[in-house]
């Protein structure tokens, strides 16, 4: 499974791109702001544009299984997962359908439709990838 996030707006606080998975639209994407190599503000930080692999484990924070997002040189527990405005972000992906600003709106059914989808791959042992670029 290829999901991808291609990001096309870059705002002071937040980033907003399209998410995909297999080349097929599935939502919007929210993340914090997107700053230059090796400069990370704890919180406030999108993760660095690249390829990564992705596995569903359980949260300790949310209590369920959810995506995580490995090997992001500098982050630690980077999830995809449901939320609404930047500050629900921490350096994680939310998705959901962009309204303005830092706003998106259905996102729990955005992650139940990644969620469905990334199940389906696990039971079929495929290997998950995200590219953010």
């Amino acid at each position: 499974m290829e999901l991808k996030n291609k990001r096309k707006i870059f705002e002071e606080k937040y980033t907003i791109g399209d998410f995909t998975a297999n080349e097929n639209f599935l939502s919007n994407c929210l993340e914090d702001k997107v700053r230059i190599p090796f400069v990370k503000v704890p919180g406030e930080t999108a993760i660095p544009a690249g390829r990564y692999e992705v596995i569903l484990d359980y949260s300790d924070r949310f209590k369920r299984t959810m995506p995580h997002i490995l090997d992001v040189p500098e982050f630690e527990g980077v999830r995809i997962h449901a939320g609404n405005t930047d500050k629900d972000t921490h350096g994680c992906l939310l998705l959901g359908s962009w309204k303005e600003g830092d706003i998106i709106s259905d996102s729990k059914i955005a992650m139940d439709i990644l969620m469905d989808i990334l199940l389906r791959c696990v039971s079929r042992e495929e290997r998950i990838w995200i590219t953010i670029e």
